[in-house]
């Protein structure tokens, strides 16, 4: 599991994914979230400027992303 520490109230989920290194560009990230490959708290989620906070799980390739 990844544990990404969050600066500030919340991160794009495209933002979060590149920050995280899962994704190259912010163009792969917004293609991966459409074409439905993120889980966000455990349920497929297509927006691409989805707010994740402190706390929320993100799912992707079988990598965990933990919001600290």
């Amino acid at each position: 599991m990844i544990e990404f520490k969050l600066e500030g109230d919340f991160i794009p989920m495209i933002q979060l994914l590149k920050a995280t290194g899962l994704v190259y560009t912010g163009g792969e990230a917004q293609i991966v979230v459409a074409e439905g490959e993120v889980k966000y708290n455990g349920q497929v989620d297509l927006r691409k400027r989805l707010k994740v906070k402190r706390g929320d799980v993100v799912e992707f390739r079988s990598k965990k992303i933990m919001v600290v």
